[in-house]
């Protein structure tokens, strides 16, 4: 049997995170959900799945970008400072990089897993130097549903990093999945407002805790 076609990310994806960082901020249809700890949070309404994409843009102090990218991209690492992870691992299969991950949601709820391909590229964008992460859900049948899991079968993530101008980093993230089932709208509320802001704030001490171990 043939190998399937590689599943990949175009050039232009990788720019269109790069011009978000220029963005002021988004304009309606995307509404302003919340401003905390210096990260400004947009929602979009998504017809179609009656779910909100979501676009993030915040600072880390005293991150350079490299690092930031560098801690981002860890797996081994994001289990030591991210303490929603259950599971996290990269795999080949047919040649292409896979990974899975298991993210623990609060009692009573199932934990949710993703199957995804991700990729990493540092751009030179009009002379300024930016780290773009993309990522994206995909189907692979080495990596059934497992029971009592719910499979996120649509994610997709971009993450793009430039500096400051000081000594840390300038981030935009844009954000979409559908975790299915019946998720009570308190935690997407509180995933949103505060999750996220939290997330930056893990991601930065992690960043000054990775330096220290190189």
């Amino acid at each position: 049997m043939e190998a399937p076609p590689p599943r990949g990310f175009s050039e232009e994806q990788f720019r269109a995170a790069c011009r978000e960082l220029d963005q002021p901020a988004p304009v309606a249809p995307w509404q302003l959900l919340v401003e905390s700890m210096g990260v400004r949070i947009y929602r979009l309404y998504d017809e179609q799945s009656g779910l909100y994409e979501y676009k993030i843009f915040g600072g880390l102090a005293d991150c350079p970008p490299k690092l930031c990218a560098d801690v981002y991209m860890d797996l081994d690492f994001r289990k030591q400072w991210d303490q929603y992870v259950k599971e996290l691992y990269e795999k080949t299969y047919n040649g292409e990089k896979i990974i899975y991950w298991e993210v623990k949601y609060p009692f009573p709820l199932s934990n949710r897993d993703y199957v995804y391909i991700r990729e990493c590229q540092e751009m030179d964008f009009d002379g300024r130097k930016i780290w773009v992460v993309l990522a994206q859900s995909v189907s692979v049948p080495q990596c059934p549903e497992k029971p009592g899991i719910i499979r996120v079968k649509s994610y997709k993530q971009s993450l793009a990093i430039e500096s400051d101008g000081k000594t840390g980093s300038k981030v935009y993230m844009y954000y979409f999945d559908n975790p299915g089932g019946m998720i009570p709208s308190w935690l997407v509320n509180w995933a949103a407002k505060s999750g996220v802001p939290a997330f930056l704030k893990d991601m930065q001490k992690a960043c000054c805790n990775y330096s220290k171990r190189t």
